[in-house]
């Protein structure tokens, strides 16, 4: 399988300012593409690696989705559970949001930031400082008293904070910070030795620093600016987590050959739950974080974990029919998408 097309879009793209990251292609553990572009520090112009450690955004949700189902795996919790009875919350959402609808994006509760109607994650901390916002039960105060959008189960709109009452229910069984019970439980326990849940005002080596595009009347970028004033400090259930590459290939790996979760519940995370958008030619659904896209057939074409922000664009991708995984990190936002289908074509074409 050639992938010289996609070496020439990429350093296209590089050289237009249209993407700054890695991308790594396997099969059975064997390596067919990798690539790195870019600068990991734009001031010093230190270039991006395979294994710079990247900023994912809610790519992380997929991972919080594991931590989760392990402990169903465990007999600790239920996909039926009730969430808020459990966490004793006086709160609007209705005391019929279950775990299932949390990780199903279908709970109904209200975001902190109506991403999907238009707002601006960024803007929530314009009026209070994102420093401030470290712990799971910080993020409580931007969103608990909300009036639901629908009522649990009879919708889909993309959620970030079902994932922080997730993590909360998680600390509550566990009796450990959600941030811990990862590092132990996922990235301890299948080597991913260069992940992490990392402070932004911390020193770590080998981290790429987000950016965000200055563009002109023309949407062609002038300049940058670091993301530092657009999200909390350290990552949560949300989003937030920073891998590499290879890392993150090892989640994935590990993910599809049961490694993580029971044979049935590693079937689930494959498997579409719920339906998100349809679309001309292709349906999205979701399956615990994990979004499946199918083909009007019912097909999958492929899955993936994804996460975007200002300054991050992160997928990690898993392509059945070839049974190709494709990790792809930037250090800049929204710029992923477009070679996530290039490599679905790809793919397809040699197949064919």
């Amino acid at each position: 399988m050639k992938f010289d097309s996609l070496k020439q879009t990429l350093a296209e793209r590089e050289a237009n300012g249209e993407f700054s990251g890695t991308v790594l292609l396997t099969k059975n553990g064997e390596e067919l593409f990798a690539g790195a572009y870019g600068f990991a520090n734009r001031p010093w112009q230190v270039r991006n690696t395979i294994d710079t450690r990247y900023e994912t955004a809610s790519l992380t949700k997929l991972i919080a989705s594991v931590a989760v189902l392990q402990l169903i795996d465990k007999g600790q919790l239920r996909l039926d559970t009730a969430v808020i009875p459990l966490l004793g919350y006086d709160t609007p959402i209705s005391d019929d949001v279950t775990v299932f609808h949390l990780l199903t994006h279908s709970s109904g509760i209200a975001d902190d930031a109506e991403e999907e109607a238009g707002e601006d994650y960024a803007d929530l901390w314009k009026t209070k400082p994102n420093y401030a916002v470290t712990e799971l039960v910080d993020f409580l105060p931007n969103f608990i008293h909300k009036t639901p959008n629908f009522p649990p189960g009879t919708g889909v709109r993309y959620n970030n904070v079902g994932f922080v009452l997730l993590g909360l229910v998680l600390e509550k069984i566990t009796g450990m910070r959600f941030r811990d019970y990862v590092q132990t439980h996922i990235f301890d326990a299948i080597g991913m030795t260069r992940s992490g849940f990392f402070h932004m005002a911390d020193v770590h080596p080998e981290v790429a620093e987000s950016y965000t595009a200055v563009t002109d009347e023309n949407d062609t970028p002038i300049g940058w600016q670091r993301a530092i004033y657009m999200r909390p400090p350290i990552g949560s259930p949300d989003g937030g987590v920073y891998t590499t590459a290879p890392d993150m290939t090892k989640f994935m790996d590990a993910l599809r050959n049961g490694k993580l979760l029971s044979p049935e519940l590693t079937k689930a995370i494959f498997t579409p739950q719920v339906t998100y958008i349809e679309r001309e030619t292709y349906d999205l659904k979701y399956a615990f974080a994990n979004l499946i896209v199918l083909d009007k057939e019912g097909n999958v074409l492929f899955t993936l974990g994804q996460g975007e922000d200002n300054g991050v664009s992160a997928k990690a991708v898993y392509y059945p029919e070839a049974e190709v995984t494709a990790v792809l990190l930037a250090n800049q936002g929204f710029c992923t998408w477009p070679l996530v289908w290039e490599i679905h074509e790809l793919i397809s074409n040699a197949a064919s």
